[in-house]
């Protein structure tokens, strides 16, 4: 009998120490050993060099990427541990359609239950967003935006042809602002459901089709 192929690996990528601190503590071996958290530093430049740099080699053809961590909300009524699972990822540079988002919101709510998952475009800045200029981006129909994730999808397809998605938690958002009291009880929250998220990526990692021989 023919051995079942192994799923390509599955990279996980987030930008600050604490997103990967709290990823490593809620692992549980969910991906088999074929799992890497990739932390690449603050800012877009450092996530797409970081990227490009680790998937250039021919041994992470067809590797998933997952980019992840903290985020700011745009909408109205979003809070503090709520997700956002992205249907594609935008900047200036372009758009990166997302792979699994039905999947990933239906695991997110069952490994974080109670907690409001929102779907739709995550945007990309180089720098913290605030007060006006979050209401502009907003109107350009995104729901969220962090400095990391369009930057980690557009290099990741950009060194070949893989799976690619982001998920991120609110930490940040309009009635909510990192400048505002409240931010610690927000951060520990967001901290929190960053812990829990890990059998939801596994399980979409699981779910995409096995690379071919």
């Amino acid at each position: 009998m023919r051995s079942r192929p192994a799923p390509a690996p599955l990279l996980i990528v987030c930008a600050l120490g604490i997103e990967r601190f709290a990823l490593r503590t809620g692992d549980r071996g969910g991906a088999g050993g074929r799992l890497t958290v990739l932390r690449t530093g603050m800012g877009p430049r450092a996530a797409e060099r970081s990227v490009a740099e680790l998937l250039a080699g021919a041994e992470t053809a067809g590797t998933a990427v997952l980019a992840t961590g903290f985020c700011a909300g745009l909408a109205p009524g979003m809070h503090p541990g709520d997700l956002v699972v992205a249907e594609e990822t935008r900047d200036p540079l372009g758009a990166v359609p997302c792979v699994g988002t039905d999947l990933l919101v239906k695991e997110l709510r069952r490994a974080v239950p109670g907690r409001t998952v929102h779907t739709g475009p995550l945007t990309g800045s180089d720098h913290v967003v605030r007060g006006p200029e979050r209401s502009a981006l907003l109107a350009t129909g995104a729901i969220a935006v962090d400095m990391e994730s369009a930057a980690t999808l557009r290099a990741a397809v950009g060194t070949g042809d893989r799976p690619v998605a982001a998920v991120r938690v609110v930490v940040d958002a309009p009635e909510h602002e990192l400048v505002r009291i409240g931010t610690v009880r927000g951060g520990i929250s967001a901290f929190r459901v960053l812990r829990s998220v890990l059998p939801a990526f596994f399980e979409w990692h699981r779910s995409l089709p096995l690379p071919r021989r």
